[in-house]
């Protein structure tokens, strides 16, 4: 039920991504058509930042499923707004209310962690990442299709997407068994003084350094991809489109079958640094790739690097109480958005700065923020024997 709410989500989020521009285009924004684009996509990440922390924090209270329905709730209203905003400020109303109730990603980490053993929780982690990779990969499809027949129809069909959503979560979804935090620490719904204290812990502070460096890196091909290929390759919108499917399948196949086992056989630790090392290996053949086959196996070893944040976040949990799981896959989404907000805009630059020469630059600096992980990798190393693998692995 979780991974569905999960998979429903991410369709809806995507259906609406290819008709932004034409939509705002009817507003007679042709002129700073690109400003109003970022200016959306940034304050949807803003609010997952914002409002991420919260959401975990109160389902620790309250429960999952309350807050998991309010939020659902919160997306259907939002995508019925959207779909019948005549003015622009009440589309960046909804974009904003999205941007809150798209922030349940934290609440469902948190369910899995209350359902799952700690040896389950990398694999279920992964299942769950594939589940939105592959509906971020089939909503642009079925938004471009329905956006063709009416510009306003991929609002529609999110809104449906969100209802039936809700419905299931209502009948189908019972609350999980766990402890409960006993009240509200207010200053825990703030994105900073949530990730403050979580950082206290001595052995989950090096873990979410390692998240933020891995999420910052992944906004590399989330924006540039489509530069990249037509300014290199010469590729036209289908094979970027083709290609961004492919990478995003087999990112999914990574998640949802090679992480958990993975992590059973050679350790969390062990996969976490595989991952690291693929992702940074592909970026490398990005920057050197000269004809379009090349990117084939870059993109293979980019996908492979999936595998390490199912092993991070089942790392993390770890090292974290019962009560306050809700809490830290709150702020783990709060730095996934923060990523999303810093990476487009510094990776956009260095872009721009290094065209005229030679556009590998931001490839290669991707792949060297893995650097900064290194001393953290070798500590968890040392720190934490790795498991010997059982004969029937």
């Amino acid at each position: 039920m979780i991974l569905l709410t999960v998979s429903l989500d991410a369709v809806g989020v995507g259906l609406i991504a290819p008709i932004l521009p034409q939509l705002l285009k009817s507003f007679g924004l042709e002129r700073s058509l690109a400003l109003h684009v970022g200016a959306l996509t940034a304050l949807y990440a803003l609010m997952q930042f914002a409002c991420s922390p919260a959401l975990g924090a109160l389902s620790d209270r309250f429960g999952r499923r309350p807050v998991l329905l309010l939020s659902l709730a919160g997306g259907v209203l939002d995508y019925l707004l959207m779909a019948c905003a005549p003015w622009l400020s009440l589309l960046y109303l909804g974009r904003a209310v999205s941007g809150i109730s798209g922030a349940n990603a934290s609440v469902a980490a948190a369910y899995i962690v209350d359902i799952s053993s700690e040896e389950q929780r990398t694999q279920r982690f992964g299942w769950m990442g594939a589940c939105f990779g592959l509906g971020l990969v089939a909503g642009p499809v079925i938004g471009g299709l329905l956006g063709a027949m009416w510009l306003r129809a991929p609002f529609l069909a999110a809104a449906g997407l969100a209802t039936i959503n809700l419905a299931l979560a209502w009948f189908a979804l019972p609350e999980p068994e766990r402890p409960r935090s006993a009240e509200i620490v207010w200053r825990e719904l703030a994105p900073w003084n949530a990730l403050r204290d979580l950082a206290r812990l001595p052995r989950l502070t090096p873990l979410l350094w390692l998240y933020l460096v891995m999420q910052l890196a992944g906004q590399v091909p989330g924006t540039l991809w489509a530069l990249y290929g037509n300014d290199r390759f010469a590729w036209n919108s289908t094979t970027i489109g083709l290609s961004l499917a492919a990478f995003g399948v087999m990112h999914a196949v990574f998640q949802a079958l090679v992480a958990g086992r993975a992590s059973r056989r050679f350790g969390a630790e062990r996969t976490l640094l595989g991952a690291v090392l693929a992702d940074g290996a592909g970026y490398l053949v990005f920057a050197m790739a000269t004809r379009g086959w090349v990117v084939a196996p870059g993109l293979l070893l980019a996908a492979a690097g999936g595998v390490g944040v199912p092993a991070l976040q089942s790392m993390a949990s770890a090292q974290t109480d019962e009560d306050r799981q809700g809490a830290l896959q709150g702020v783990l989404t709060s730095l996934g958005s923060l990523a999303g907000v810093i990476g487009p805009l510094l990776f956009g630059a260095i872009y721009v700065a290094g065209a005229g020469r030679w556009d590998g630059w931001v490839w290669v600096v991707g792949a060297g923020l893995y650097l900064f992980c290194a001393p953290t990798l070798r500590a968890l190393l040392r720190a934490r024997p790795l498991r010997e693998a059982p004969a029937n692995a």
